[in-house]
């Protein structure tokens, strides 16, 4: 297999469901640190600042762990209690807000504090992953049980006046990504083969594209809003889309229990982590194929960047 240049310096956290993050330098490939978690961690982000990594203990139940990415060591267990069953998780203005689906609800956690500063429901089941637009006056869930996505949406930036709309999408919608000009959402139905497209502005949902996953649960677009991705944990394959056209590219064998997806800024690459053979597939998306493997813990899902 050709090898493979990485365009810059910088690390890869990892979250691996054996309970631990993995800090890996991307130019060699390396765990050059390992941090541990709470039970059964799902999804992962860096904060703006780079100073923590947080991370969802799904199985856990009611905690979020926060870890230090100088010191490479947990630093807080945050209880977030009554709220259950954390799982997505969007780094936004200094806060990271998660959403809690055996609540059906999203929060908000200030690092600065260490608290939980805000919770809303969404009145739907199974609110498990989240995306908030850049003005931060919008926020997208998608609930998989409830085969939905809503639109948290708020007048003005200062208040918390919400109102929200749920549309209804596919059987286990679940990967879902708002375009680069958040005008639409693209959303992965994990349970029905398909993809459902939504018009942000209406709430309607204005095209569905079947594209055939056995289980498809992440999804996320180029950074120039061309291409969407999918993984599909049940083939191991990731899925190539064109956005204009609404047609698949090609699909890539990456490997088994595909999961989390992370994309470069300048679009190069994708990073897909294959949560059954303990790596992360290294994705050319010019050539649009596998052009190496970087070794982690057991079971890596969710990833984010450290500059």
């Amino acid at each position: 297999m050709p090898a493979t240049a990485y365009p810059q310096s910088r690390q890869l956290v990892v979250l691996n469901k054996e309970g631990t993050v993995s800090f890996i330098d991307v130019a060699t490939q390396k765990t050059v640190a390992k941090s541990k978690t709470g039970d059964g961690p799902h999804e992962l982000v860096v904060t703006g600042d780079g100073k923590y990594a947080v991370v969802s203990n799904f199985d856990e139940g009611r905690t979020l762990s926060v870890i230090d990415t100088a010191a490479h060591k947990e630093v807080h267990r945050v209880d977030l209690s009554p709220l259950s069953r954390p799982h997505g998780l969007f780094a936004a203005d200094g806060k990271v807000y998660f959403t809690a689906e055996g609540s059906g609800a999203i929060g908000r956690y200030d690092p600065a504090t260490n608290r939980v500063d805000w919770t809303m429901k969404s009145r739907q089941e199974g609110t498990h992953m989240i995306v908030v637009s850049r003005d931060r006056n919008r926020i997208f869930t998608a609930n998989t049980e409830s085969g939905s996505v809503t639109i948290f949406q708020r007048p003005g930036s200062s208040g918390e006046d919400w109102h929200l709309t749920n549309v209804r999408v596919g059987n286990g919608s679940e990967g879902f990504d708002l375009s680069p000009d958040e005008k639409q959402l693209w959303v992965a139905n994990g349970n029905d083969g398909t993809v459902s497209i939504v018009d942000v502005v209406t709430a309607k949902v204005i095209g569905t594209i079947h594209v055939g996953t056995e289980r498809s649960n992440r999804l996320k677009f180029t950074p120039d809003g061309k291409r969407v991705l999918v993984s599909d944990l049940g083939s191991g394959d990731l899925l190539i889309l064109d956005v204009a056209s609404r047609q698949l590219i090609k699909k890539i064998r990456v490997g088994h229990g595909l999961a989390g997806l992370l994309i470069d800024a300048d679009g190069s690459h994708a990073y897909a982590a294959a949560t059954s053979d303990n790596f992360v597939a290294v994705v050319d998306l010019q050539r649009l194929e596998v052009t190496g493997h970087i070794p982690t813990g057991r079971g890596p899902d969710g990833m984010d960047w450290l500059h």
